[in-house]
Protein backbone atom coordinates (compact mmCIF):
# COMPACT_ATOMS: atom_id res chain seq x y z
CA UNK A 1 0.00 0.00 0.00
CA UNK A 2 1.21 3.41 -0.90
CA UNK A 3 0.78 6.48 1.39
CA UNK A 4 0.62 9.98 0.00
CA UNK A 5 1.18 11.81 3.28
CA UNK A 6 -0.19 15.90 3.44
CA UNK A 7 2.14 18.44 4.65
CA UNK A 8 2.07 19.25 7.67
CA UNK A 9 0.39 22.89 6.68
CA UNK A 10 -0.92 25.22 9.61
CA UNK A 11 -0.93 24.81 13.64
CA UNK A 12 -1.50 21.79 15.22
CA UNK A 13 -3.48 21.68 18.30
CA UNK A 14 -2.59 19.23 21.02
CA UNK A 15 -5.61 18.66 23.29
CA UNK A 16 -4.51 17.24 26.94
CA UNK A 17 -7.10 15.68 29.15
CA UNK A 18 -5.40 16.28 32.38
CA UNK A 19 -3.22 19.30 33.10
CA UNK A 20 -0.89 17.20 35.79
CA UNK A 21 2.60 16.76 36.00
CA UNK A 22 3.27 14.90 33.16
CA UNK A 23 1.03 17.20 30.65
CA UNK A 24 2.40 20.51 32.52
CA UNK A 25 6.06 19.26 32.39
CA UNK A 26 5.44 18.46 28.20
CA UNK A 27 4.39 21.74 27.48
CA UNK A 28 6.91 23.97 29.41
CA UNK A 29 9.33 21.83 28.26
CA UNK A 30 8.04 22.74 24.40
CA UNK A 31 8.05 26.26 25.62
CA UNK A 32 11.69 26.24 27.06
CA UNK A 33 12.76 24.47 23.69
CA UNK A 34 10.63 26.80 21.47
CA UNK A 35 12.67 29.60 23.52
CA UNK A 36 16.13 27.55 22.87
CA UNK A 37 16.69 27.25 27.02
CA UNK A 38 16.97 23.62 26.43
CA UNK A 39 17.11 20.02 24.37
CA UNK A 40 14.41 18.01 23.56
CA UNK A 41 16.39 15.27 25.04
CA UNK A 42 14.52 11.72 24.93
CA UNK A 43 12.17 12.61 21.92
CA UNK A 44 12.99 10.41 18.89
CA UNK A 45 10.94 12.71 16.68
CA UNK A 46 13.56 15.64 17.48
CA UNK A 47 16.56 14.34 18.27
CA UNK A 48 16.35 10.87 16.75
CA UNK A 49 17.96 9.50 13.63
CA UNK A 50 17.36 6.95 11.20
CA UNK A 51 19.05 5.04 9.08
CA UNK A 52 18.29 4.73 4.74
CA UNK A 53 19.30 2.74 2.10
CA UNK A 54 22.32 0.21 2.74
CA UNK A 55 24.98 0.65 5.79
CA UNK A 56 27.48 1.73 2.84
CA UNK A 57 25.46 4.65 1.95
CA UNK A 58 25.71 6.47 5.90
CA UNK A 59 22.49 8.14 5.21
CA UNK A 60 21.37 8.69 8.89
CA UNK A 61 18.94 11.89 8.43
CA UNK A 62 17.07 13.07 11.91
CA UNK A 63 13.88 11.57 11.72
CA UNK A 64 12.24 14.68 11.82
CA UNK A 65 14.09 15.98 8.39
CA UNK A 66 12.75 12.92 7.00
CA UNK A 67 9.33 12.34 7.91
CA UNK A 68 6.69 15.94 7.31
CA UNK A 69 6.32 16.27 11.16
CA UNK A 70 4.44 19.37 12.55
CA UNK A 71 7.35 22.08 13.65
CA UNK A 72 7.74 22.59 17.28
CA UNK A 73 6.93 26.23 16.43
CA UNK A 74 3.57 25.34 14.47
CA UNK A 75 1.93 23.73 18.25
CA UNK A 76 -0.74 24.85 20.08
CA UNK A 77 -1.61 23.47 23.24
CA UNK A 78 -5.01 23.07 25.63
CA UNK A 79 -6.54 20.95 27.22
CA UNK A 80 -8.89 19.90 30.53
CA UNK A 81 -8.18 19.45 34.38
CA UNK A 82 -10.52 18.77 37.46
CA UNK A 83 -8.66 21.64 38.92
CA UNK A 84 -8.93 25.09 37.46
CA UNK A 85 -5.07 26.14 38.04
CA UNK A 86 -3.07 27.57 34.65
CA UNK A 87 -0.28 25.65 33.71
CA UNK A 88 2.10 27.28 35.19
CA UNK A 89 0.22 26.93 38.69
CA UNK A 90 -0.45 23.34 37.81
CA UNK A 91 3.38 22.73 37.31
CA UNK A 92 4.90 24.69 40.21
CA UNK A 93 2.12 22.31 41.93
CA UNK A 94 3.49 19.61 40.46
CA UNK A 95 7.31 20.73 41.37
CA UNK A 96 8.69 18.31 38.92
CA UNK A 97 10.14 21.69 36.96
CA UNK A 98 13.04 24.08 38.57
CA UNK A 99 11.15 27.74 39.52
CA UNK A 100 14.02 29.72 37.31
CA UNK A 101 12.63 27.77 34.53
CA UNK A 102 9.46 28.17 35.02
CA UNK A 103 9.59 31.75 35.78
CA UNK A 104 11.11 32.37 32.81
CA UNK A 105 8.03 30.95 30.76
CA UNK A 106 5.91 32.00 32.94
CA UNK A 107 3.81 34.17 30.75
CA UNK A 108 3.10 31.69 27.99
CA UNK A 109 2.29 28.95 30.60
CA UNK A 110 -0.42 31.32 32.82
CA UNK A 111 -2.25 31.87 29.08
CA UNK A 112 -3.15 28.36 28.91
CA UNK A 113 -6.24 27.54 31.12
CA UNK A 114 -8.11 24.22 31.36
CA UNK A 115 -11.64 23.80 30.09
CA UNK A 116 -13.65 22.10 32.84
CA UNK A 117 -13.20 17.92 33.10
CA UNK A 118 -15.62 15.26 32.96
CA UNK A 119 -15.25 13.61 35.76
CA UNK A 120 -16.79 10.72 37.54
CA UNK A 121 -15.51 10.00 41.26
CA UNK A 122 -16.55 6.43 41.04
CA UNK A 123 -13.44 6.36 38.66
CA UNK A 124 -10.82 8.20 40.47
CA UNK A 125 -11.96 7.77 44.26
CA UNK A 126 -9.17 9.49 46.20
CA UNK A 127 -9.37 12.33 43.59
CA UNK A 128 -11.60 15.58 44.68
CA UNK A 129 -12.34 17.55 41.74
CA UNK A 130 -13.41 21.07 41.47
CA UNK A 131 -13.60 21.79 38.28
CA UNK A 132 -15.84 19.66 36.59
CA UNK A 133 -18.83 19.69 33.98
CA UNK A 134 -22.20 19.13 34.32
CA UNK A 135 -25.01 17.69 32.20
CA UNK A 136 -27.57 15.31 32.39
CA UNK A 137 -26.40 12.26 30.76
CA UNK A 138 -22.86 11.51 29.09
CA UNK A 139 -23.57 12.16 25.77
CA UNK A 140 -24.25 15.39 26.57
CA UNK A 141 -21.37 15.73 28.25
CA UNK A 142 -19.73 14.06 25.35
CA UNK A 143 -20.94 16.69 23.19
CA UNK A 144 -19.91 19.48 25.76
CA UNK A 145 -16.65 18.25 24.40
CA UNK A 146 -16.91 18.13 20.85
CA UNK A 147 -17.71 21.89 20.95
CA UNK A 148 -14.76 22.47 23.45
CA UNK A 149 -12.81 20.90 20.73
CA UNK A 150 -14.16 22.73 17.80
CA UNK A 151 -13.85 26.00 19.66
CA UNK A 152 -10.50 25.85 20.61
CA UNK A 153 -9.78 24.49 17.04
CA UNK A 154 -11.56 28.24 15.61
CA UNK A 155 -10.14 30.27 18.30
CA UNK A 156 -6.35 29.21 17.74
CA UNK A 157 -6.17 29.10 13.98
CA UNK A 158 -5.48 25.27 14.12
CA UNK A 159 -5.30 23.29 11.00
CA UNK A 160 -5.42 19.93 12.62
CA UNK A 161 -5.97 18.62 16.18
CA UNK A 162 -4.88 15.34 17.99
CA UNK A 163 -5.39 14.35 21.68
CA UNK A 164 -3.71 12.57 24.27
CA UNK A 165 -4.78 11.44 27.17
CA UNK A 166 -2.96 12.20 30.40
CA UNK A 167 -5.35 12.04 32.77
CA UNK A 168 -5.45 9.64 35.68
CA UNK A 169 -5.41 6.27 35.99
CA UNK A 170 -8.65 4.50 36.31
CA UNK A 171 -9.91 2.08 38.07
CA UNK A 172 -9.94 -1.30 36.14
CA UNK A 173 -12.82 -2.41 33.75
CA UNK A 174 -13.80 -5.12 31.70
CA UNK A 175 -14.92 -5.00 28.46
CA UNK A 176 -19.13 -5.65 28.30
CA UNK A 177 -21.73 -5.54 26.03
CA UNK A 178 -21.94 -1.74 26.90
CA UNK A 179 -18.84 -1.77 24.78
CA UNK A 180 -18.83 -4.11 22.19
CA UNK A 181 -20.44 -1.43 19.11
CA UNK A 182 -21.05 1.96 18.29
CA UNK A 183 -25.09 1.62 18.57
CA UNK A 184 -24.36 -0.18 22.19
CA UNK A 185 -21.61 2.71 23.22
CA UNK A 186 -24.13 5.59 21.96
CA UNK A 187 -27.20 3.94 23.99
CA UNK A 188 -24.85 3.98 27.10
CA UNK A 189 -24.03 7.41 26.90
CA UNK A 190 -27.97 8.36 26.35
CA UNK A 191 -28.77 6.35 29.45
CA UNK A 192 -25.44 6.80 32.26
CA UNK A 193 -24.36 3.09 32.05
CA UNK A 194 -22.14 3.16 34.65
CA UNK A 195 -19.50 1.52 32.95
CA UNK A 196 -18.99 4.14 30.10
CA UNK A 197 -15.98 6.12 32.02
CA UNK A 198 -14.47 9.63 31.56
CA UNK A 199 -11.97 8.75 29.33
CA UNK A 200 -13.95 7.04 26.68
CA UNK A 201 -16.24 9.96 26.52
CA UNK A 202 -13.01 11.62 25.55
CA UNK A 203 -12.02 9.37 23.39
CA UNK A 204 -15.41 9.04 21.88
CA UNK A 205 -15.84 12.83 21.48
CA UNK A 206 -12.46 13.40 19.67
CA UNK A 207 -13.03 10.44 17.01
CA UNK A 208 -16.75 11.33 16.47
CA UNK A 209 -15.18 14.77 15.51
CA UNK A 210 -12.56 13.27 13.62
CA UNK A 211 -9.62 14.34 15.99
CA UNK A 212 -6.73 11.17 16.52
CA UNK A 213 -6.55 10.08 19.69
CA UNK A 214 -3.86 8.28 21.86
CA UNK A 215 -3.98 6.84 25.23
CA UNK A 216 -1.26 7.43 27.77
CA UNK A 217 -2.81 5.64 30.72
CA UNK A 218 -3.54 1.87 31.46
CA UNK A 219 -7.40 2.28 31.83
CA UNK A 220 -9.73 0.81 29.04
CA UNK A 221 -10.43 3.47 27.03
CA UNK A 222 -9.67 3.90 23.19
CA UNK A 223 -9.09 -0.35 23.16
CA UNK A 224 -12.92 -1.23 23.55
CA UNK A 225 -14.43 -2.65 20.07
CA UNK A 226 -16.83 -0.09 19.75
CA UNK A 227 -14.55 2.74 19.51
CA UNK A 228 -11.94 0.73 17.49
CA UNK A 229 -15.09 0.38 15.13
CA UNK A 230 -15.98 4.22 15.32
CA UNK A 231 -12.22 4.88 14.70
CA UNK A 232 -12.50 2.95 11.49
CA UNK A 233 -15.83 4.43 10.02
CA UNK A 234 -14.54 8.23 10.91
CA UNK A 235 -10.78 7.84 9.34
CA UNK A 236 -9.33 8.09 12.57
CA UNK A 237 -5.57 6.67 13.88
CA UNK A 238 -5.97 5.67 17.32
CA UNK A 239 -3.07 3.84 20.05
CA UNK A 240 -2.32 3.40 23.16
CA UNK A 241 -1.94 2.33 26.12
CA UNK A 242 0.35 3.55 29.15
CA UNK A 243 3.18 5.39 28.43
CA UNK A 244 6.43 3.36 29.20
CA UNK A 245 8.43 5.22 31.39
CA UNK A 246 10.51 3.85 34.57
CA UNK A 247 10.42 0.38 35.31
CA UNK A 248 8.45 -1.09 32.85
CA UNK A 249 11.26 0.65 30.64
CA UNK A 250 13.85 -1.61 31.75
CA UNK A 251 11.79 -4.55 31.61
CA UNK A 252 11.41 -3.78 28.07
CA UNK A 253 15.16 -3.42 27.79
CA UNK A 254 16.62 -6.03 30.00
CA UNK A 255 14.07 -8.99 29.73
CA UNK A 256 14.94 -9.57 25.74
CA UNK A 257 18.46 -9.46 26.68
CA UNK A 258 18.03 -12.58 29.03
CA UNK A 259 16.23 -13.97 26.80
CA UNK A 260 18.09 -13.48 23.69
CA UNK A 261 20.61 -15.14 25.66
CA UNK A 262 18.78 -17.98 26.78
CA UNK A 263 19.26 -17.45 30.31
CA UNK A 264 16.34 -18.85 32.21
CA UNK A 265 14.24 -16.48 34.98
CA UNK A 266 12.73 -18.00 38.46
CA UNK A 267 11.31 -14.51 39.72
CA UNK A 268 11.26 -10.89 39.35
CA UNK A 269 10.03 -9.23 41.78
CA UNK A 270 8.97 -5.10 41.02
CA UNK A 271 8.44 -2.36 43.80
CA UNK A 272 8.06 1.55 43.64
CA UNK A 273 7.78 4.41 45.19
CA UNK A 274 6.18 7.79 44.11
CA UNK A 275 4.29 10.65 45.55
CA UNK A 276 2.27 13.12 42.92
CA UNK A 277 -1.30 12.86 41.70
CA UNK A 278 -1.10 9.47 39.68
CA UNK A 279 0.72 8.17 43.16
CA UNK A 280 -2.67 8.89 45.21
CA UNK A 281 -5.10 7.43 42.83
CA UNK A 282 -3.13 4.48 42.34
CA UNK A 283 -3.42 4.51 46.29
CA UNK A 284 -6.92 3.33 45.85
CA UNK A 285 -6.60 -0.92 45.13
CA UNK A 286 -9.32 -0.29 42.26
CA UNK A 287 -7.29 2.29 40.33
CA UNK A 288 -3.61 0.10 41.16
CA UNK A 289 -5.37 -3.16 39.85
CA UNK A 290 -5.32 -1.07 36.48
CA UNK A 291 -1.89 -0.42 36.48
CA UNK A 292 -1.01 -3.72 37.77
CA UNK A 293 -2.50 -5.63 34.89
CA UNK A 294 -0.92 -3.09 32.27
CA UNK A 295 2.67 -3.93 33.77
CA UNK A 296 2.37 -7.99 35.01
CA UNK A 297 1.59 -8.78 30.91
CA UNK A 298 5.02 -7.22 30.16
CA UNK A 299 7.16 -10.07 30.94
CA UNK A 300 4.86 -12.79 29.69
CA UNK A 301 4.41 -11.46 26.22
CA UNK A 302 8.13 -11.03 25.96
CA UNK A 303 9.40 -14.63 27.48
CA UNK A 304 6.70 -16.52 26.15
CA UNK A 305 6.75 -19.34 28.77
CA UNK A 306 4.57 -21.71 27.34
CA UNK A 307 7.43 -21.50 24.08
CA UNK A 308 9.83 -22.36 26.76
CA UNK A 309 8.92 -23.68 29.75
CA UNK A 310 12.08 -25.02 30.77
CA UNK A 311 13.27 -21.24 30.55
CA UNK A 312 10.62 -19.27 32.16
CA UNK A 313 7.89 -21.94 33.09
CA UNK A 314 7.93 -21.54 36.88
CA UNK A 315 8.72 -17.49 37.06
CA UNK A 316 7.68 -15.36 39.62
CA UNK A 317 6.48 -12.19 38.50
CA UNK A 318 5.15 -9.89 41.46
CA UNK A 319 4.69 -5.90 41.33
CA UNK A 320 4.39 -3.21 43.77
CA UNK A 321 3.55 0.69 43.83
CA UNK A 322 3.25 2.89 47.32
CA UNK A 323 1.92 5.81 47.18
CA UNK A 324 4.91 8.24 49.06
CA UNK A 325 4.32 12.10 49.35
CA UNK A 326 7.83 13.05 50.42
CA UNK A 327 8.89 11.69 46.72
CA UNK A 328 6.95 13.86 44.61
CA UNK A 329 7.42 13.37 41.33
CA UNK A 330 10.88 11.39 41.75
CA UNK A 331 9.53 7.72 41.30
CA UNK A 332 12.00 5.17 42.88
CA UNK A 333 11.77 1.51 41.82
CA UNK A 334 13.57 -1.73 42.87
CA UNK A 335 14.14 -4.55 40.68
CA UNK A 336 15.31 -7.92 41.78
CA UNK A 337 15.68 -10.89 39.39
CA UNK A 338 16.83 -14.37 39.95
CA UNK A 339 17.67 -15.56 37.14
CA UNK A 340 19.90 -19.21 36.34
CA UNK A 341 22.51 -19.78 33.97
CA UNK A 342 24.46 -23.06 32.54
CA UNK A 343 23.76 -25.79 34.37
CA UNK A 344 20.70 -24.30 35.86
CA UNK A 345 23.48 -22.32 38.27
CA UNK A 346 21.75 -19.44 40.14
CA UNK A 347 22.51 -15.71 39.69
CA UNK A 348 20.75 -12.29 40.53
CA UNK A 349 20.00 -9.01 38.98
CA UNK A 350 19.41 -5.65 41.20
CA UNK A 351 18.11 -2.41 39.75
CA UNK A 352 17.72 0.63 41.68
CA UNK A 353 16.03 3.36 38.95
CA UNK A 354 16.01 7.08 40.39
CA UNK A 355 13.60 8.13 38.00
CA UNK A 356 11.89 11.38 37.40
CA UNK A 357 8.51 9.92 35.76
CA UNK A 358 7.09 13.19 34.03
CA UNK A 359 10.42 13.91 32.80
CA UNK A 360 10.38 10.48 30.73
CA UNK A 361 6.91 10.85 29.96
CA UNK A 362 6.97 13.84 28.49
CA UNK A 363 8.98 13.14 25.34
CA UNK A 364 6.43 10.67 24.66
CA UNK A 365 3.38 12.42 24.56
CA UNK A 366 5.35 14.91 22.19
CA UNK A 367 6.62 11.99 19.81
CA UNK A 368 3.13 10.84 20.06
CA UNK A 369 1.38 13.58 19.31
CA UNK A 370 3.34 14.73 16.42
CA UNK A 371 3.87 10.55 14.91
CA UNK A 372 -0.28 10.52 15.59
CA UNK A 373 -0.39 13.36 13.52
CA UNK A 374 1.32 12.17 10.81
CA UNK A 375 -0.60 8.89 10.91
CA UNK A 376 -3.49 10.89 10.17
CA UNK A 377 -2.13 13.01 7.40
CA UNK A 378 -1.08 9.90 5.65
CA UNK A 379 -4.48 8.14 5.74
CA UNK A 380 -3.14 5.88 8.58
CA UNK A 381 -6.78 5.02 10.55
CA UNK A 382 -7.30 2.41 13.04
CA UNK A 383 -4.96 0.98 15.81
CA UNK A 384 -1.27 2.69 15.17
CA UNK A 385 0.44 -0.44 16.48
CA UNK A 386 4.00 0.67 14.63
CA UNK A 387 3.52 3.19 18.12
CA UNK A 388 3.55 0.22 20.60
CA UNK A 389 7.48 2.05 20.99
CA UNK A 390 6.14 4.02 23.34
CA UNK A 391 3.43 1.59 25.31
CA UNK A 392 3.59 -0.41 28.61
CA UNK A 393 0.49 -2.42 26.70
CA UNK A 394 0.24 -1.74 23.26
CA UNK A 395 -3.11 -1.93 21.40
CA UNK A 396 -3.28 -4.26 18.85
CA UNK A 397 -5.88 -5.47 16.31
CA UNK A 398 -8.23 -8.54 17.89
CA UNK A 399 -6.27 -11.60 17.81
CA UNK A 400 -2.29 -9.96 17.43
CA UNK A 401 -0.45 -10.67 20.12
CA UNK A 402 1.60 -7.12 21.78
CA UNK A 403 5.03 -7.13 20.87
CA UNK A 404 7.04 -5.57 23.83
CA UNK A 405 10.57 -5.54 22.86
CA UNK A 406 12.04 -2.34 22.71
CA UNK A 407 14.18 -3.69 20.34
CA UNK A 408 11.27 -5.00 17.88
CA UNK A 409 9.07 -2.07 18.59
CA UNK A 410 12.03 0.80 17.36
CA UNK A 411 12.59 -1.69 13.68
CA UNK A 412 8.68 -1.57 13.54
CA UNK A 413 8.55 1.88 14.15
CA UNK A 414 11.43 3.26 11.88
CA UNK A 415 10.43 0.44 8.78
CA UNK A 416 7.01 1.89 9.34
CA UNK A 417 8.02 5.82 8.48
CA UNK A 418 10.63 4.00 5.56
CA UNK A 419 7.56 2.15 4.31
CA UNK A 420 5.05 5.28 4.41
CA UNK A 421 7.72 7.45 2.82
CA UNK A 422 8.82 4.75 0.01
CA UNK A 423 12.13 4.04 1.33
CA UNK A 424 13.53 0.20 1.39
CA UNK A 425 12.51 -1.50 4.60
CA UNK A 426 15.94 -2.40 6.47
CA UNK A 427 16.09 -6.41 7.83
CA UNK A 428 19.60 -5.62 8.75
CA UNK A 429 20.57 -9.23 7.37
CA UNK A 430 23.75 -7.68 6.08
CA UNK A 431 24.21 -10.65 3.86
CA UNK A 432 24.37 -9.22 0.21
CA UNK A 433 27.60 -7.08 0.92
CA UNK A 434 29.40 -10.22 1.44
CA UNK A 435 27.77 -12.17 -1.91
CA UNK A 436 28.84 -8.45 -3.37
CA UNK A 437 32.22 -9.06 -1.94
CA UNK A 438 32.78 -12.60 -3.58
CA UNK A 439 31.60 -11.65 -7.27
CA UNK A 440 34.00 -9.19 -6.86
CA UNK A 441 36.88 -11.42 -6.13
CA UNK A 442 35.53 -13.97 -9.11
Amino acid sequence: MEYHVKNAEGKLGILIPGLGAVATTFIAGVEAIRKGMAQPVGSLTQMGNIRLGKRTENRYPLIKDFVPLANLNDIVFGGWDVYEDNVFEAAANAKVLEPGLLYAIKPELEAIKPMKAVFDQAYAKNLVATHVKEAPTKTELAEALVNDMLNFKEENGCNRLVVVWCGSTEVYTEPSEVHATIENFEEGLRNNDPRISPSMIYAYAAIKSGIPFANGAPNLTVDIPALVELAKVTGVAISGKDFKTGQTLMKTILAPGLQARALGINGWFSSNILGNRDGLVLDDPDNFKTKEVSKLGVLEDILRPEDNPELYGDIYHKVRINYYPPHGDNKESWDNIDIFGWLGYKMQIKINFLCRDSILAAPIVLDLALFTDLAQRAGMTGIQEWLSFYYKSPQTAEGLRPEHDIFKQLIKLQNTLRHIMGEDLITHLGLDYYQDLVEAIQ
